[in-house]
């Protein structure tokens, strides 16, 4: 038997410490409350994210170790995708499809019948991106939304949630970009929460929790101008090279 803290009842700012949450499975913290802003920007800000199931009650997560990119490596690319970045004449903008990326990452993978990002989580993220505190990176061929990338700010820490690829490459052109412009305004880590195969070969790293909240407690104390995010231009995919 699993035995949790249920939220229902608890402030919207008030979680568990971290170090309470379950070894296996890893990092499961809590259950229920809600998906409000005022809940969703402290979790964040306290290295803890939602991530459930259609159906499930709202699991809360704060994963050990954690995964996590350094944004200065991350936007170095590689040779294979230096090459990719010559010869496409993909554009990259900065939110300007939020919900579009979000249903395009909850779209149906190979090998993946269903999808955590439900509706109840688009309108909740949604809702985080008119505050200002959620933001996508959407890459283009054409008029045509290719690849994308979408997370959340706390401070100087971006979360990232989920990417996609429509044609080849198109979520490593988004990571790319996103990693070019946190680097540029001074945030040095790019949390991705939960590693996998395909996050480790990009270049991710798992760190212990304890070193990962202690990063975060310094960056999210570390305001960052939201009018950084409104006054990027589109780029062409190439000049990332």
């Amino acid at each position: 038997m699993i035995r949790l803290p249920l939220l229902d009842h608890w402030p919207a700012e008030r979680f568990p410490d971290p170090a309470e949450a379950l070894s296996e499975p890893s990092g499961l913290l809590a259950f229920g409350g809600d998906l409000s802003m005022q809940r969703l920007r402290a979790a964040y800000a306290q290295g803890i994210f939602p991530w459930f199931n259609e159906g499930e009650p709202i699991l809360w997560w704060s994963p050990d170790p954690r995964c996590v990119f350094t944004t200065a490596a991350l936007c170095r690319p590689n040779r294979s995708l230096r090459r990719l970045l010559a010869r496409c004449d993909w554009r990259v903008t900065v939110d300007r499809d939020f919900v579009g990326v979000m249903r395009a990452c909850a779209a149906p993978r190979d090998g993946q019948p269903g999808t955590w990002i439900s509706a109840e989580m688009v309108d909740a993220y949604a809702a985080l991106h008119a505050g200002g505190h959620a933001h996508s990176v959407e890459v283009w061929h054409g008029d045509r939304l290719v690849g994308g990338i979408y997370g959340v700010m706390s401070g100087r820490l971006f979360s990232g949630e989920s990417m996609f690829s429509r044609e080849s490459g198109g979520s490593k052109v988004a990571l790319l970009a996103l990693a070019r412009l946190l680097h540029d305004w001074q945030c040095p880590l790019l949390d991705a929460q939960v590693s996998n195969p395909h996050l480790l070969s990009l270049g991710a790293q798992e760190i212990p929790r304890t070193t990962f909240l202690a990063a975060l407690h310094t960056l999210a104390a570390q305001p960052l101008d939201p009018s950084l995010w409104r006054n990027v231009s589109p780029m062409a995919a190439r000049d990332l090279a």
